[in-house]
């Protein structure tokens, strides 16, 4: 009985001490405070946006605190889901950033478990060629990445959006980087039971490459979401725009006006914003679990 009274004692005073070394914290004040302000200041901005989308269609203002004040009214929303294309639009990024997103893990898994893994001729020179993939920017592929697609007529469709974008360098460095980690006696042993080399990855690599899968996947899924020049280059039709090609499109139409251009951005960021909510967990850990080596 008091083993479990001293861990209690010494798990209550370990808690005291940081408590004690947090309050001691000279600039602690200082740091909540500036904290606090940097949050309004990324969170105004929203708030703004969401509170401009409820004025009245038309509506215009010399003292910007009236835009805070009522009226306010629903109707620009209802008005922009049926007299638009936006819903189109957000269905097209979140399709599009889904699949991209789901065809880059399958590539980069299977590309970096080949060259940690397996063992064939010239391996380290094909992780070179990744590697010198970083330093090309994606600008610089693009003529011959459109001539491409257009010699395949792949050009004004998902297809043509989608293709293009599923190569990722960075993922298979990442991937190869941590499935040369993964202890070497438990592939040995996954091999004398059996195991094929699909059996090895798909059974043993990829559960225990979880994080590392979560980060390349939100990342790609950002990136592909925000991607503007390949789809403003490769698709000519509006059905098929994403939202990054549709909002400026639907802007220049209104560009003496605020309200309804805002209600538009107010939709398409809504999603954005209940998704980032609910997986701030994952998105911070994946932003942290790149920035640690190994």
């Amino acid at each position: 009985m008091s083993e479990p009274n001293v861990e209690k004692n010494s798990t209550s005073r370990t808690e005291v001490s940081s408590l004690l070394e947090i309050n001691r914290d000279p600039l602690r004040k200082g740091k909540l405070t500036v904290g606090f302000i940097v949050a309004v200041l990324f969170i105004l901005p929203i708030i703004w946006m969401l509170l401009v989308s409820l004025k009245p269609n038309g509506y215009s203002t010399t003292n910007p605190l009236d835009w805070f004040l009522p009226p306010f009214t629903f109707t620009n929303y209802i008005d922009i889901v049926v007299d638009s294309l936006i819903i189109r639009w957000l269905f097209n990024s979140f399709l599009v950033a889904t699949i991209t997103t789901i065809l880059t893990l399958i590539l980069t898994s299977l590309a970096a478990f080949a060259i940690s893994q397996m063992k064939f001729r010239y391996k380290n020179y094909i992780f070179i060629f990744f590697l010198l993939g970083l330093m090309i920017p994606g600008e610089a592929t693009i003529i011959p990445l459109y001539e491409i697609v257009k010699s395949l007529n792949m050009l004004d469709s998902y297809t043509g959006l989608i293709l293009p974008m599923i190569a990722s360098p960075l993922g298979v460095i990442i991937l190869k980087s941590f499935f040369d980690n993964v202890p070497k006696e438990v592939i040995e042993s996954a091999i004398i039971d059996g195991c094929s080399n699909f059996k090895i990855f798909y059974k043993i690599i990829l559960p225990l490459a979880k994080p590392a899968m979560a980060s390349i996947g939100i990342f790609t899924f950002i990136g592909s979401w925000n991607n503007f020049l390949w789809p403003y280059l490769s698709i000519l039709s509006e059905n098929l725009y994403t939202l990054p090609v549709g909002l400026p499109v639907f802007n220049a139409t209104y560009s003496q006006a605020y309200v309804l251009p805002m209600t538009a951005n107010a939709i398409a960021s809504i999603p954005v914003i209940i998704v980032f909510l609910i997986f701030e967990k994952q998105i911070v850990k994946g932003i942290s679990f790149t920035g640690i080596k190994g």
